[in-house]
């Protein structure tokens, strides 16, 4: 259910978030053309938004869409990485993604996706980026710690190191059996329920090292196969990106489809078709790289003191 607003609280909350949120913005955009990056755009209609189960996508319909069927992209990321194949090093995106079905105090269906890669890295180069550019964000706006919202969000020191805490060890911290035998759909319920509101207390945090079985995209550990070199970061509870090292083998990455596409069609879900032109990609050569997704209305959200993400938006869902 959307959060509401009595009028002149939203159109007050409007008027000083705005501005705040396109400083955001332009001090985003600074950081990386400072860091070497290539700014790039990529569809919003798409021939996949991907296979995992945890996707929810809309479909376009409509004349010209007879014989490909369109979407709208869950993240940029199958398109980026498409042009790392073709020889770019360092891009990133701001841009529009679409998820149907999430909407909540943390979520609206339409959100802003900050995505970037990089060539020759692992993720750990990724979580520090995060970090910098988290910091780099909150200095732009003067402080050095993100505000505190009372019964909703602790404040947070900004200032890092940030804390790279393992899935094993947060779920022990936690007061959480082991995540590794427990059976997915279990693991994910006391991940929601009793990990994830202890992560990102004091500063905010990397949670690394997710089961083999959660490892979505990311390539598995060379050093413990049981873990994939993938992370979220999280801030007093809030999770405010997504990342990892990328897994290159075709053969792997379309095995990996099967079993979601598979997991998909035992609950009934919609079968969206696997990006084949992101497998000719992996064929031809994906070089070595590292990405993250990172919610910018969620950081928008963490930075500026919002306890609902529709203080951080122009036009909620249902307003647009």
């Amino acid at each position: 259910m959307a959060p509401s607003f009595p009028p002149s609280t939203r159109r007050e909350l409007l008027l000083r978030n705005l501005p705040l949120r396109g400083s955001l913005l332009r001090a985003l955009r600074e950081f990386f053309w400072e860091e070497g990056f290539l700014e790039v755009e990529t569809p919003i209609a798409c021939a996949s938004p991907g296979v995992e189960v945890h996707l929810s996508p809309f479909r376009l319909e409509g004349p010209g869409l007879r014989h490909e069927s369109r979407w709208l992209t869950t993240s940029p990321e199958f398109h980026m990485k498409r042009l790392l194949a073709t020889g770019m090093d360092r891009i990133f995106q701001v841009t529009r993604a679409f998820r149907a079905g999430e909407r909540g105090d943390r979520h609206n269906p339409e959100f802003t996706i900050v995505e970037w890669y990089r060539v020759g890295v692992d993720y750990r180069a990724i979580q520090d980026d995060c970090e910098r550019l988290v910091q780099h964000l909150a200095r732009v706006l003067g402080i050095r710690e993100s505000p505190e919202i009372p019964s909703v969000r602790a404040a947070l020191i900004l200032e890092g190191p940030w804390p790279r805490t393992s899935f094993q060890e947060a779920f022990r911290r936690a007061g959480a059996p082991d995540p590794f035998p427990l059976d997915p759909e279990a693991r994910d319920l006391l991940l929601v329920e009793r990990v994830e509101p202890t992560l990102g207390r004091g500063r905010p945090e990397f949670l690394v090292e997710y089961p083999a079985d959660q490892a979505s995209l990311a390539r598995l550990s060379e050093r413990d196969p049981r873990v994939a070199e993938r992370f979220e970061l999280y801030g007093a509870g809030l999770e405010l990106a997504n990342g990892f090292t990328e897994v290159l083998d075709a053969d792997e990455y379309l095995r990996r489809c099967r079993e979601d596409l598979e997991a998909r069609r035992a609950l009934g879900l919609v079968e969206p078709p696997v990006d084949m032109r992101y497998v000719e990609a992996l064929r031809s050569g994906l070089p070595p790289c590292a990405g993250v997704a990172l919610g910018f209305d969620r950081v928008a959200m963490l930075l500026l003191g919002a306890a609902r993400i529709d203080e951080v938006l122009a036009f909620p869902f249902e307003d647009a």
